[in-house]
């Protein structure tokens, strides 16, 4: 407490290979640092800042030196770079895997309100341009493919024609399917690759990165600037002035929706991400974080669960053709060896199995109750 920080002071260093450093968004004094609940229910140790409006750069955020694969790696490491579309894998870690023969761009951005991707594209076509080249340069990967959902063809067509000269670099329309932009999802789509179950995209040869991660890459090798900010789409028939804005990583999510104007009515559902994939927020003053793609706030759903009819909807929708029926009753029994020979670890939790659910069962709390037992299992 009381300590000066400015943006781009490390305020959170990683605790291992997988993780990523924090740095403060903005410049002021600590006025705290206490336990927050976050979005997910987890506890976490959190840096409270009193800003003091100057936005003062650190000394320290210098431009890196990146020559061959290993300073890439270092200075994406040093930026506290994680996946931004959401999953919050730390992209260093991906970019270390070998023998990668195709870089995979995600750009499909398919889940239903967000656009935060396609601002991005259309506004800083140039800095994803010149991200994508240095990781395939300095990776050595000879081949990349840009996937975007076909109902953006503004995007697609700004960037075939900056690619159009780039050798091994393909721009590739999508259908509008949900949820295509799920890593192994996108793998089967686009190159007709399946990933093994329990296994990586590293696994066939692949690295997934979204849009907005390789811009990143870009600004970080450009500037030395870690990840302090990031674009998020605000929106929803609730929300009174919708739009995409850059936001500092730590703004209150009551204070970016009083930005918008707050809401139409009182009848509101808050969700931090897509109606899809989403958190339903219970209170408004949790921060926006590396992940944090967009909130949305609409009508809520009223609906009540009932008992499963075994209908079977949720295995038909199962992108990854799971049984999700299954993992509902083997967590009531508390039979975690059952969920992890149904290969629950598999499932990108994209919820179709719980939006087709006749009963309105809530599936992904199961999943993931499931998931968690199946970690600690020795």
């Amino acid at each position: 407490k009381g300590d000066t920080v400015m943006v781009g002071t490390v305020i959170g260093k990683a605790g291992g290979f997988v993780s990523a450093n924090v740095y403060s968004s903005v410049s002021g004094t600590v006025q705290d640092i206490a336990p927050l609940r976050m979005v997910n229910g987890a506890m976490a140790t959190a840096v409270a800042i009193k800003t003091d409006g100057a936005q003062t750069v650190d000394p320290a955020c210098v431009p890196p030196v990146v020559t061959d694969k290993a300073s890439l790696l270092a200075a994406v490491q040093a930026c506290g770079l994680v996946g931004v579309g959401g999953a919050g894998f730390p992209t260093h870690v991906k970019l270390a895997a070998n023998t990668i023969d195709t870089l995979l761009i995600n750009a499909a951005e398919c889940e239903p309100y967000l656009t935060t991707d396609c601002r991005e594209m259309l506004e800083c076509s140039d800095t994803i341009i010149s991200g994508i080249a240095a990781v395939m340069k300095y990776c050595e990967i000879p081949h990349c493919i840009i996937g975007i959902e076909r109902n953006k063809p503004e995007c697609i067509d700004l960037l075939c024609s900056l690619t159009r000269e780039m050798k091994g670099v393909e721009v590739k329309g999508l259908p509008m399917r949900y949820p295509q932009g799920a890593e192994k999802t996108l793998i089967k789509r686009v190159m007709g690759r399946i990933v093994p179950s329990g296994g990586l995209p590293a696994d066939v040869g692949v690295v997934v990165d979204n849009i907005s991660t390789v811009k990143a890459i870009s600004d970080a090798i450009q500037t030395g600037m870690p990840l302090v900010e990031r674009v998020a789409t605000v929106t929803g028939e609730k929300i009174k002035n919708p739009g995409n804005f850059v936001i500092k990583i730590g703004t209150s999510v009551r204070e970016l929706i009083d930005y918008c104007g707050g809401f139409t009515d009182d009848d509101v559902l808050v969700k931090m991400g897509g109606p899809m994939m989403g958190f339903p927020l219970n209170t408004l003053d949790v921060p926006m974080m590396k992940g944090s793609n967009g909130i949305i706030a609409v009508e809520p759903d009223e609906t009540k669960e009932q008992p499963c009819i075994k209908c079977g909807r949720c295995v038909d929708v199962c992108p990854m053709e799971l049984s999700p029926l299954y993992f509902v009753k083997y967590a009531k029994d508390e039979n975690w060896q059952g969920m992890k020979d149904m290969n629950v670890m598999d499932c990108v939790e994209c919820r179709c199995c719980q939006y087709i659910c006749s009963s309105k069962i809530p599936i992904i709390n199961s999943i993931k109750a499931g998931k968690n037992a199946v970690r600690g299992m020795k």
